[in-house]
């Protein structure tokens, strides 16, 4: 069972901006080493300066008035309350969609795509294409509480599945998700294939098994690639799948902390060239970390990782509604046709030539377009 409930506008308190500026202006730094640069972390260097930024100049009130005129709207199912953002489509039975974000990200990172897919007239499209968009707040992300039980509470693709079904009537819909979302989008698809239409994703899950001896060089240099990232990227996935909460502390304390924790995956996972301003804005960076901040959810940010990592989330073994794969050159890994495939019924490979794991707001327009070209064959 499920029932609305009017979303209560941000607003955000004095005294918590107030704290916020005073933890950031007596930030206690380590103690630097003998080099610079981002090759042990993140710059201390351009830390400082966000932070300065963030502490001084930085108009918190703007963007809360921002999020503020999205539209947003609250749904409690069966006890997991859950916010998400309606976009309706510009025409008469625009296809539902229902977009998921990964991590470090937010709904508001979706927000750009969001607006395309639903009034693509705006941007030089088609008004027969547009989608009736749902962006919902992974659970402990921002303006969803976590799920109450990690054993007893339904998952979150089930979740999704009864907003979009039962909360909002949609008997068929789309589902796009990279990262966290790209997993959620996959279980979503194998557990209710009458009612997905299709799924475009940005990453897949690997075959549960398969014969060493049947993988091809090019599947095995994909595979030698995820080895090689893990090894030198994946610092964050091992401490977030493991001992979540010994980290927490020191985010949820500290938001400088947080700040350089999130900033190092921004600049490294997105087609950036090094220089993390040349694709996001100041503003944006500091608008993310204030949302982890002022819900105080890093922590139950990292849930979805430990639960993976702890076997208490399904994985993924075969998903046959038609499914696209749109690869960005900067993502953290770019899998062969042949590789999704073992998992997919992929109907649709692109690979596309510039943005990266951040692609709905690196990329909206590229992003867009690939998803309406998809789903023209499923309305």
């Amino acid at each position: 069972m499920t029932h609305r409930t009017p979303p209560p506008a941000l607003a955000i308190t004095e005294a918590e901006l107030n704290d916020l500026r005073s933890r950031l202006l007596n930030t206690r730094w380590p103690t630097p080493w003998p080099m610079g640069g981002w090759e042990a972390g993140t710059d201390v260097d351009e830390l400082r300066r966000l932070v300065t930024y963030w502490a001084n100049d930085y108009d918190w009130r703007a963007q809360e008035a921002s999020i503020n005129a999205l539209p947003s709207h609250h749904a409690d199912i069966d006890g997991t309350p859950v916010h998400y953002l309606r976009f309706d489509g510009e025409s008469p039975g625009s296809l539902p969609i229902v977009l998921t974000n990964g991590w470090p990200s937010t709904f508001l990172e979706l927000t750009a795509l969001a607006r395309r897919l639903a009034t693509p007239s705006r941007y030089g499209g088609d008004s027969a294409d547009a989608f009736t968009v749902i962006v919902p707040s992974l659970p402990g992300f921002a303006f969803s509480p976590q799920r109450p039980s990690l054993t007893r509470s339904p998952q979150t693709h089930e979740i999704w599945h009864r907003l979009m079904h039962e909360e909002l009537g949609f008997t068929r819909y789309a589902a796009h998700g990279g990262d966290l979302g790209a997993g959620i989008t996959s279980r979503l698809a194998e557990a209710h294939p009458e009612a997905v239409v299709g799924i475009h994703l940005m990453a897949v899950a690997s075959p549960v098994t398969y014969d060493q001896a049947g993988v091809t060089p090019q599947e095995q240099e994909y595979l030698d690639s995820v080895a090689a990232w893990s090894a030198h990227e994946g610092g964050y996935l091992h401490q977030q799948g493991t001992r979540p909460m010994t980290l927490s502390y020191g985010l949820a304390d500290s938001p400088t902390g947080l700040l350089g924790w999130i900033l190092e995956k921004y600049r490294a996972w997105s087609d950036c060239g090094g220089d993390v301003s040349s694709r996001f804005s100041d503003d944006f960076l500091l608008t993310q970390a204030s949302l982890y901040w002022f819900t105080d959810t890093v922590s139950t940010s990292f849930r979805p990782y430990y639960e993976y990592a702890q076997g208490l989330t399904r994985r993924v073994e075969r998903v046959d509604v038609p499914t696209a794969l749109a690869l960005f050159p900067a993502d953290l890994t770019l899998p062969p046709r042949s590789w999704a495939e073992r998992t997919y019924n992929i109907a649709r490979y692109t690979r596309m030539p510039r943005g990266g794991h951040f692609a709905a707001h690196e990329e909206p327009g590229l992003l867009a377009d690939d998803i309406t070209e998809f789903f023209r064959a499923h309305r």
